[in-house]
């Protein structure tokens, strides 16, 4: 049975958490559902090889943040490596709000590789913090406050894209991070003001090589899952803009529908436990997954586009959140260590994709459509890898 909080304190810290997710998946997205906007020739004028390398620093800063947020943790505590990861948050935004006054000049990149630079350190922080934080705050209810967290980050996520297509169309597309910093702001001043008990880390023993032999079992299933979730958030607007030649609002609208369905599975299957047990569903979902990959490759127009996201959606919903909450639970004396490794290795699956297909694409000859069918083998994999995961019970 779940315990309650004990003091309205407590509820308040929960609360603020859950802004917290709210607030970093808005500005995870905030570069993808711009995509359009960077590599138009009126815009950025990326190439489709200097948009992907535009994540390079996000990717790597966000993997050396995850790793070594344990670490940090257990010298300045999960608070200080939240407020940490928020203040980089905020430096990202506040850059790549500026950057508008280089639309077109070269100055711009380097400009933009340093706003995704500090998003990764951010990101990787700020998501290490919330998921312990959160677990250590829900005890008897660990996956349920996980899928919950996760599903408000997706929330975040969903309206990424909405707010670019107002903005653009309102001429101020600049607008969307600046809003990003300065709800960034709020948060940091909440958190640093309130000085809220966050639970603690312990500091992590051994080395990376020492961690238990089914943590990579897990690792696979993180890595694959952000390479599959990342061809969809980052290269699906493209793709159907690019390729199947829909405008770029209904493109936008389907990038919406991909992280709406995200927000809406993790919602859903936070509460429907005891309908479908969440070991169960961590196979089923990777494997319906595959399919609708095949559903996007078909897509010729912006309802098909639209459908066939969504779908994809509410297949990755609660991957990431139940790979975090299995691990945490089957390794419970070194929870942070394994949310923090765990984020990290989904950040190469995210470096991998996001890097990856402008490259391949350009010199490589690959059609995006040919990349979801890539896609199609990677769900395939996970699932295999995710059966592999569930085949031992649960620990009490």
């Amino acid at each position: 049975m779940t315990r309650p909080l004990p003091d309205p304190a407590g509820k308040l810290t929960i609360r603020l958490l859950y802004l917290s997710g709210v607030v970093q998946g808005l500005a995870l997205v905030t570069f993808p559902a711009a995509s359009a906007i960077f590599t138009s020739p009126s815009g950025f004028g990326l190439s489709g090889t200097q948009y992907g390398a535009m994540f390079a620093p996000q990717v790597a800063l966000a993997i050396l943040a995850s790793a070594l947020g344990p670490n940090l943790a257990a010298r300045i505590g999960l608070r200080g490596v939240l407020l940490l990861g928020l203040a980089s948050d905020a430096l990202s935004m506040t850059l790549l709000s500026s950057s508008a006054l280089l639309t077109g000049s070269g100055a711009a990149f380097p400009l933009l590789c340093v706003a995704t630079g500090a998003l990764g350190l951010g990101f990787g922080a700020t998501v290490m913090a919330l998921n312990t934080a959160v677990e250590a705050l829900s005890p008897g209810d660990e996956d349920g406050a996980v899928l919950v967290l996760n599903a408000l980050l997706g929330v975040g996520t969903a309206l990424a894209p909405l707010f670019v297509a107002l903005f653009t169309a309102l001429h101020v597309w600049w607008a969307l991070p600046l809003l990003a910093a300065m709800l960034t702001i709020f948060l940091i001043v909440a958190f640093a003001t309130s000085r809220p008990e966050l639970g603690s880390a312990k500091r992590p023993s051994g080395t990376v090589a020492a961690l238990p032999r089914r943590f990579w079992l897990y690792a696979g299933a993180a890595l694959l899952y952000g390479i599959v979730e990342t061809l969809c958030g980052n290269w699906g607007g493209v793709y159907l803009s690019a390729q199947r030649h829909v405008s770029a609002r209904d493109a936008s609208f389907a990038l919406t529908a991909f992280w709406l369905a995200v927000t809406l599975g993790r919602v859903l299957f936070a509460f429907a436990g005891k309908v479908i047990p969440p070991r169960r569903l961590y196979v089923i979902l990777p494997a319906a997954l595959a399919g609708v990959f095949l559903l996007v490759v078909r897509a010729d127009g912006a309802m098909t586009g639209v459908a066939a996201f969504a779908a994809a959606g509410l297949a990755c919903s609660a991957l990431l959140p139940l790979s975090i909450s299995f691990g945490g639970a089957e390794f419970a004396s070194r929870s942070a260590t394994i949310s923090g490794e765990l984020i990290a290795i989904y950040q190469v699956g995210y470096g991998v994709a996001a890097f990856g297909v402008g490259p391949l694409r350009e010199f490589g000859g690959l059609d995006y459509a040919t990349a979801f069918s890539i896609g199609a083998v990677c769900a395939l994999a996970l699932c295999a890898v995710a059966f592999l995961i569930v085949r031992r019970p649960s620990p009490a």
